[in-house]
C-alpha cells in the first residue's frame, strides 16, 4: 500500500513540474522578452484551432494589449469618449471594474490607447495615448495617483503615446521626452518624481524601456528615433549612448544579452548589434537589413533572433553574426506580432488575424497548426490593422481586435 501511495505521488509530482502557468502583468511579460517559461501546453493545435474559452465585446477602441495577474486582466480601451483602465476576470471574461484616464487620442491610424499596463502586487500602472498615467489599486478599481507626460516637459507624439511603463522596485520608469529630460523615474506609491534625465532630452518615441544589469550597475536601456541609450537605475546619468538611424516612428523593445545590445527598426532602416565593453564604451558588431521589424517584435530564443523583416518575410536569425538563417514569406501568414511559449512561436497576421503556431526553431518554419480571428471590429480605423500581440499566460491565449478580446485555452488536457 505504501509502494501505491509513493507512486501515485511521484506519478502528481512528475505532472506539475512538467506543467507550469505563470502570469503576464507588463508588455512582454514579466521580463520583457516576450518570452513565457509556461509548460504543458498544446503542441499541435486541431484543425480549427484552440477552443475559444470566452469572448468580452466591450474592450473599447485602442491597440492597448493586455497583462494578467492573480486571475485578472488588464487592458484600455476608449469608451464613453474617454481612454478607461479596464479590468477583467481573466478566467470567465467578465468586467470587473473601469477607471477613466482622460481624453481620447483621435488619429488617422485609429483613436484610443496604445500600450499595455503594467502589475505590480495590488496597484496596476497604465498610460493612455495623451500621456495621462494612472496607478490604480487591482482589487477596487481605486485612483491612487495620476500625473501627465506634459508635466515633465513632454509632448504627445505623432502616433500617440505608446510606451508601456516599466516597474522597478519602487521606481516606475516613463519616457515624457524633451528638453527637461526623455526618461523619468516616479515614486511608484505616490507619482512623486525621483528623477529627470536632463543628460539624454530625445523626443519620446514608441519604444518601451528595459532594465539590465551590466558593468555592476543596473541601467535603463531605452530607444528614441535618434539614440539608444544606458542611463544609470539610481540617478538618471547617461552611462553609455550611441546614435541610430531611425526613421518615421521607431517602436521595436530592445534586447540585451550578456553585454550585447539589439536594435530594429522599420521604414527600411535595418537592425544593429552592439557590445558594451569596459568603461561603457559602445562597440558595433553589425548593421545590416536582414532584419527590418517594423512594430511586431523580435524575440532572441537560442542564440537566434525571430520575428517578421519587411521585405524579406518571418525571418530566423544568428544573434552574433546578423547573418540570416531561414526565411518563410507566404500570402498565407503576413506580417504581424511573435510570441514564444513552450517550444513554439505564436505568428499573429495584423491583415487578417490568422495565426500560425510554429516550432521554436532554427532549422526551419514548422507548422503546428493555425487559428482564424473568429470575428472582426466593424469600429477599426480603415488604416489600422490588428495590432495587438498574442499574450500566453496560464494556459491561455489572449488575441485583440478593438474592443473584442478573446481567450482560448492552449492547456494541454489533463
Amino acid at each position: 500500500m505504501k509502494a501505491l501511495i509513493v507512486l501515485v505521488l511521484f506519478v502528481i509530482t512528475l505532472g506539475m513540474a512538467n506543467a507550469y502557468s505563470e502570469d503576464w502583468p507588463s508588455w512582454r511579460g514579466s521580463d520583457r522578452t516576450d518570452i513565457s517559461s509556461e509548460t504543458g501546453l498544446l503542441q499541435q493545435w486541431p484543425e480549427k484551432g484552440p477552443k475559444l474559452l470566452w469572448s468580452f465585446e466591450d474592450a473599447g477602441i485602442g491597440y492597448a494589449g493586455v497583462s494578467t495577474s492573480k486571475g485578472k486582466l488588464f487592458t484600455m480601451g476608449a469608451r464613453q469618449n474617454k481612454s478607461q483602465l479596464i479590468c477583467l476576470d481573466a478566467i470567465k471574461g467578465n468586467e470587473l471594474w473601469a477607471v477613466e484616464m482622460g481624453d481620447v487620442l483621435s488619429n488617422g491610424w485609429g483613436d484610443g490607447p496604445r500600450s499595455t499596463p503594467s502589475v505590480d502586487g495590488n496597484f496596476v500602472y497604465a498610460m493612455s495615448a495623451k500621456g495621462d498615467l494612472i496607478c490604480v489599486n487591482v482589487t477596487t478599481g481605486k485612483q491612487l495617483w495620476k500625473r501627465s507626460m506634459s508635466e515633465f516637459g513632454g509632448s504627445i507624439p505623432k502616433w500617440g503615446y505608446a510606451e508601456s511603463v516599466l516597474l522597478d522596485g519602487d521606481q516606475l520608469i516613463a519616457t515624457p521626452g524633451g528638453k527637461k529630460g526623455a526618461l523619468v523615474s516616479l515614486d511608484k506609491k505616490t507619482g512623486k518624481l525621483n528623477w529627470q534625465s536632463a543628460e539624454f532630452t530625445d523626443s519620446a518615441q514608441y519604444s518601451s524601456c528595459i532594465k539590465v544589469h551590466h558593468n555592476d550597475v543596473d541601467q535603463y536601456i531605452q530607444l528614441t528615433m535618434k539614440t539608444v541609450v544606458g542611463i544609470d537605475c539610481k540617478n538618471g546619468k547617461v552611462l553609455w549612448r550611441t546614435e541610430w538611424p531611425g526613421a518615421t516612428a521607431v517602436i521595436p523593445t530592445p534586447i540585451f544579452s550578456e553585454g550585447y545590445v539589439y536594435i530594429t527598426s522599420g521604414y527600411n532602416v535595418g537592425c544593429s548589434l552592439f557590445k558594451i565593453g569596459k568603461n561603457h564604451k559602445v562597440e558595433e558588431v553589425y548593421f545590416n537589413k536582414n532584419m527590418i521589424n517594423h512594430h511586431g517584435g523580435v524575440i532572441l530564443y537560442k542564440d537566434h533572433v525571430y520575428g517578421y523583416s519587411d521585405r524579406k518575410g518571418w525571418v530566423c536569425q544568428n544573434f552574433k553574426s546578423g547573418e540570416t538563417v531561414w526565411t518563410e514569406k507566404s500570402r498565407e501568414h503576413e506580417k504581424g506580432a511573435i510570441a514564444y511559449a513552450d517550444g513554439r512561436f505564436y505568428c499573429f497576421c495584423e491583415k487578417d488575424g490568422t495565426l500560425v503556431l510554429i516550432e521554436a526553431s532554427s532549422k526551419g518554419w514548422s507548422e503546428q497548426g493555425r487559428l482564424k480571428f473568429p470575428k472582426f471590429t466593424t469600429k477599426r480605423n480603415p488604416r489600422g490593422k490588428l495590432w495587438m500581440h498574442p499574450v500566453i499566460s496560464n494556459g491561455k491565449m489572449y488575441l485583440r481586435d478593438q474592443e473584442l478580446l478573446f481567450c482560448y485555452d492552449v492547456n494541454k488536457k489533463k
